[in-house]
């Protein structure tokens, strides 16, 4: 569960208002797509989701964790309850897919066999079994973004946040890379995305919050271009 409660966020270098007394809440089990133009606090919000950040005013609340007093000894512990998707991949270069992934789970101190287990699994589910000795370098942009979405997913985390997921791949691709994230929120997973692609939003619908000048300017579900097809 995600909830923020009357949160401010006020940057004192130009004195800029970056979030106003923002409160939403974000279900389990929820895809939520969050749009906004350049400056709409989205980055912001996304800062005070992992913890980078805290707020000026208000309360936040992520995976059972109260983010306005949570200790620094205890940040990566609440890091660990969530995977991360970024525009930019950032993959290992030096390894190779399965490493990439399996890594993250050595890292969380997963054992062995369950590695063995859940690397597989997760390549399957973004179709990337027959690139598992591959090397980023060797894969397309599209195929890079699959691998860091399984990586994300690997540990079984209740909560995936995807920055801009679609930004450095074909635009027939995104279709694709969003799909496989509505796979993964079908297993119970929260899924956060931010884009500024309308298109995709326009088609997929659901959950749209959109953010304007910090404040939440729109928070509610529609329909999908997609669904009549």
């Amino acid at each position: 569960m995600v909830e923020l409660k009357n949160v401010d966020v006020h940057y004192k270098e130009g004195g800029v208002d970056a979030l106003n007394d923002v409160s939403l809440r974000i279900n389990d089990g929820e895809f939520v797509f969050i749009v906004g133009s350049s400056g709409a606090g989205k980055s912001t919000l996304l800062k005070l989701l992992t913890r980078e950040k805290t707020p000026t005013n208000g309360r936040v609340f992520v995976n059972g964790y109260n983010l306005s007093n949570l200790k620094n000894r205890k940040i990566p512990y609440f890091r660990r309850s969530m995977g991360m998707i970024f525009q930019d991949f950032r993959l290992i270069p030096n390894l190779t897919v399965y490493e990439n992934v399996a890594f993250v789970l050595r890292v969380t101190d997963r054992s062995s066999r369950y590695i063995r287990q859940r690397v597989p699994y997760v390549l399957n589910l973004v179709k990337l079994n027959d690139k598992a000795r591959a090397y980023p370098s060797q894969l397309s942009g599209g195929e890079q973004q699959r691998v860091a979405i399984a990586r994300a997913f690997a540990p079984d985390p209740g909560l995936i946040i995807a920055d801009e997921p679609t930004g450095n791949i074909d635009p027939e691709l995104s279709y694709e890379i969003v799909e496989i994230l509505k796979d993964i929120n079908k297993c119970g997973t929260t899924v956060l995305m931010v884009t500024h692609e309308h298109d995709l939003v326009k088609y997929f619908g659901g959950r749209i919050i959109s953010l304007k000048k910090g404040n939440v300017d729109f928070d509610d579900y529609i329909g999908g271009d997609g669904d009549s097809e």
